[in-house]
């Protein structure tokens, strides 16, 4: 007589799957339509903690509301953080921290939202830049706040294109298409060297070791690929991106050096790792199950948690052990404004296609004499980042819609007409 097995079905997690995609995007509406309320909460006089608390409980009502009556993990894939002015990473201040929790948004200044969803492991992460305003100020940014704002916009987008698989959206023939795949794809430091013409066409710097990740399954940085522009001394990233992957793409710039260094701020984000150590305080085990059961590996904030006095004390054991990863707060080394997109990308086999990403700026609000003169860099610019679909009819008679300009090419037109 036979032995019986056990027939158990592998689950495709990756793009071939529809199911995958459909659950990025469930995970991306909510991500951009919270940052969307969260923007409109960043005022002048408004304190940061009580923007972050908003910003998760949103989170929370939104993600409750879709796959309901399903056993699918579903959650925060990053808290809510608002980042002032100088800041590069994250920042989420504690209630109990008095000091911090006291820091109020200021006209002027340089604001990142950063958040996200996941649904079934499957996470997207947006971030935004914002300045924030009164009422004297009115529509119009100008001098270096309009310098940044540009710069960090033209080099995300220049940096999207140069992910896309070379060949992959090419027209014309068919030689003329093997030809275009037969192109190797850009180097990392060819792509810093390529993004830094772009910033330094508005005396701007790329922030230090800006870091693009693959994403996966329960995973927001994949070590076995990431992108990493202007890397520290004997750091650089590893891979390409292909068709069938999942990328959190960032842009990081500056309007000092772009050179970072390590705040004096409390490090509130952390994030479970797969390392296991016998942790010996009650607090530290109380805190590691309740990260287990409410975030998974994805990134939390010892706001989050239910008693923070407690997190503070046995997160330490925690991290000495290895079992959390600590994200130290990080801002530029001379003081001076940041800019930081970051979009959640998906690379298929029509193109690059955004699943969360902050808004499109509108750019006839922004007045500055610079602009980018490149010959190579407005040429990127114009380039696709995926195929026109052209959309199903009955009847073939239809008359086809003319193309549309490339977007980033047309701001790029309408910014210099502006000047």
């Amino acid at each position: 007589m036979a032995d019986k097995k056990e027939t158990t079905e592998e689950v495709d997690y990756t793009l071939n799957n529809p199911d995958t995609l459909t659950k990025y995007k469930s995970a991306a509406q909510i991500s951009q339509k919270v940052l969307e309320a969260v923007t409109a909460l960043c005022v002048a006089g408004e304190k940061i903690v009580t923007i972050c608390e908003k910003g998760d409980k949103l989170l929370d009502e939104e993600i409750a509301k879709v796959y309901r009556g399903k056993k699918i993990a579903k959650g925060i894939s990053h808290p809510t953080t608002v980042s002032p002015s100088s800041f590069v990473t994250p920042y989420t201040p504690l209630v109990s921290d008095e000091k911090e929790a006291a820091v109020e948004l200021k006209a002027g200044d340089v604001i990142k939202i950063q958040l996200g969803a996941q649904i079934d492991g499957f996470g997207t992460i947006v971030c935004d830049t914002i300045i924030i305003r009164d009422e004297a100020s009115g529509d119009e940014i100008t001098g270096r706040e309009a310098d940044l704002l540009l710069a960090t916009h033209y080099a995300n987008e220049v940096l999207l294109r140069l992910m896309v698989p070379p060949g992959l959206v090419a027209t014309g023939t068919d030689e003329e298409k093997a030809k275009a795949a037969n192109i190797k794809a850009p180097t990392q430091a060819k792509m810093t060297s390529i993004l830094e013409k772009v910033v330094k066409s508005y005396d701007c710097n790329l922030v230090e070791a800006t870091t693009s990740w693959l994403f996966g399954r329960n995973e927001i940085e994949d070590p076995s690929k990431k992108i990493v522009l202007a890397p520290h001394e004997g750091g650089k990233g590893d891979g390409t991106p292909e068709v069938g992957e999942v990328w959190g793409v960032e842009m990081g710039v500056s309007l000092g050096s772009g050179k970072i260094k390590t705040l004096e701020n409390r490090a509130t984000l952390h994030r479970r790792t797969t390392l296991t150590y016998a942790l010996k305080r009650p607090s530290s085990k109380k805190i590691l199950n309740e990260v287990v059961k409410k975030f998974g590996v994805f990134p939390f904030s010892l706001r989050q948690l239910d008693d923070e006095r407690d997190a503070k004390v046995g997160v330490v054991e925690c991290v000495r052990g290895g079992v959390f990863r600590q994200y130290e707060v990080v801002g530029d080394k001379d003081g001076e404004s940041v800019g930081r997109l970051l979009s959640t990308v998906a690379i298929t086999k029509n193109g690059l296609q955004r699943l969360a990403a902050p808004p499109s700026p509108d750019l006839s609000k922004y007045k500055t004499d610079k602009k980018i003169t490149d010959e190579e860099v407005l040429k990127i610019l114009e380039q696709p980042l995926a195929k026109e679909v052209k959309a199903k009819s009955k009847s073939s008679k239809k008359k086809k819609k003319p193309a549309k300009k490339t977007s980033a090419a047309a701001e790029e037109e309408e910014s210099s007409d502006e000047e």
